[in-house]
């Protein structure tokens, strides 16, 4: 199958992007069939939205055309802060021209007034490339009737809940609101549950009312968006000529861990886990065998058994997991379980933003226990308490952090009960190996290069200096 978003050699001019079979033809699409008619269009197409939830694309698009409010925006997440996920920088880095014009289809289909493409601050060489992208696709003419600003948000793995991302815009800390942004958008006037309204409402609304309106906004993956010109250029039916019934098209995905050279790849939705870690990663090193794998921090454990499940929605909920945003960590029978479990758990811990009490407590709690586990000065007490606060963690919750918290290191405990009673024995780690904490800066000729510095993150988001 030839790649659709990553080219094999990257578009770095909008004179090369307008020279491909699809460059610019999805816009024209649009404008052609209309606002209803695109969105009946992806529709039909079957895709589904790249960031993990896997929400109907054209359902989602739909629900935001059909709300009334005085405005209506769309954003673009880029935050990409999941362990083990490169696909969002890798196809910027591909093709940023994709991503803005789908982002443009997007704002006509639902009637926005402007757009907003969020990316880390961090993430340097890939704003430079989207805001050349925005300038040369204007200067081109292909998006003249949509504002676009690019916004450089903080790191942390918040910035990339959709309800936290609003509040970034808005000039505010990534504190995820309780309302999602189909009801509560960018800049709505009416405060809910005592949030307070981020501008003065506009002329001919009443202040501080709902009927102020609540600005429903659209929230988009990158990956999401760059499919969007590309069906709109070939049509429903070629789309969903590749894939599954009820995940069609293809799938960027990340592979990371222990493989012999770590990448991003392009594969047809449904190939088997297995066939992607070796494809994309080059499979296992020598003599060794894959024992768990990871969709980022947010699903449960996939175990060795189930290597053979399609990578798809459908497929990897059959096998007791989720296809996440399809970046997949590996670990190979030297990997210690209860370690792994432990620098997952930290990580949710410190990237938890406290506003749910359960949520913070609890993961720093498991994170305590799980360390103890691993050092091999842990005892049944320390096993009971993971398991009796793994109910209670998303007590109120108003993200999905605490449910990966509770979904990850439940599974890890449920599925490695063998490794979790290996260290009850006294004698530390049976399998003393330091993991990395996968969370990637970059990922470039099968070299993946890991943030070391997170192990300074403190859980109040600030460094240890030391």
């Amino acid at each position: 199958m030839p790649p659709i978003l990553l080219p094999e050699t990257p578009v770095t001019s909008v004179e090369q992007y307008l020279a491909t079979d699809h460059g610019g033809r999805g816009v024209a699409r649009a404008q052609d069939l209309g606002p209803a008619a695109t969105i009946e269009l992806l529709t039909a197409s079957g895709l589904r939205g790249r960031g993990g939830g896997g929400f109907p694309t054209g359902r989602k698009w739909a629900g935001i055309a059909a709300q009334h409010g005085t405005r209506r925006f769309v954003v673009c997440n880029g935050a990409e802060g999941e362990p083990g996920t490169f696909k969002d920088r890798a196809l910027l880095r591909a093709n940023p021209y994709q991503l803005v014009e789908g982002v443009v289809i997007a704002a006509f289909a639902v009637g926005a007034e402007e757009a907003f493409i969020c990316l880390k601050a961090s993430f340097e060489r890939e704003r430079d490339a989207v805001t050349r992208a925005v300038q040369e696709l204007q200067s081109a003419g292909v998006c003249t009737d949509c504002k676009v600003t690019i916004v450089a948000g903080p790191d942390e793995y918040l910035f990339g809940e959709e309800k936290a991302m609003l509040e970034v815009i808005e000039g505010k800390p990534p504190l995820p609101r309780w309302f999602p942004p189909y009801e509560h958008g960018l800049f709505a006037v009416a405060p809910q549950l005592g949030w307070e309204a981020a501008n003065p409402p506009p002329p001919g609304t009443v202040g501080g009312t709902r009927a102020s309106g609540p600005n429903p906004t659209l929230v988009n993956n990158v990956e999401t968006l760059c499919n969007v010109p590309h069906i709109l250029a070939e049509g429903a039916d070629w789309y969903r000529s590749m894939g599954t019934e009820e995940s069609p098209g293809t799938i960027v995905t990340t592979v990371v861990g222990d493989v012999v050279a770590p990448d991003v790849g392009e594969v047809e939705m449904g190939t088997p886990l297995g066939a992607v870690i070796d494809a994309v990663g080059s499979g296992p090193l020598p003599g060794r065998r894959v024992k768990a794998v990871f969709s980022g921090v947010a699903n449960p454990v996939i175990t060795a058994e189930h290597l053979g499940a399609p990578v798809s929605y459908e497929g990897l909920a059959a096998a007791g997991s989720a296809l996440g945003a399809a970046g997949f960590i590996v670990y190979d029978d030297t990997a210690c379980m209860v370690d792994v479990a432990y620098l997952m758990s930290r990580f949710l811990s410190v990237e938890s933003c406290g506003q749910c009490p359960p949520c913070k407590i609890g993961s720093g709690e498991i994170t305590i226990h799980l360390e103890r586990l691993q050092l091999g000065t842990g005892t049944e007490d320390d096993v009971s308490r993971i398991v009796g606060w793994l109910p209670r963690v998303t007590d109120g919750n108003r993200c999905y952090l605490a449910v990966e918290e509770q979904q990850l290191v439940g599974s890890v405990l449920q599925a490695f009960p063998d490794e979790v009673a290996e260290h009850l024995e006294g004698r530390g780690c049976p399998r003393p190996r330091k993991l990395p904490m996968p969370k990637l800066l970059d990922l470039a000729g099968g070299k993946a290069v890991y943030d070391e510095d997170f192990w300074r993150k403190r859980p109040d988001w600030t460094y240890d200096p030391t």
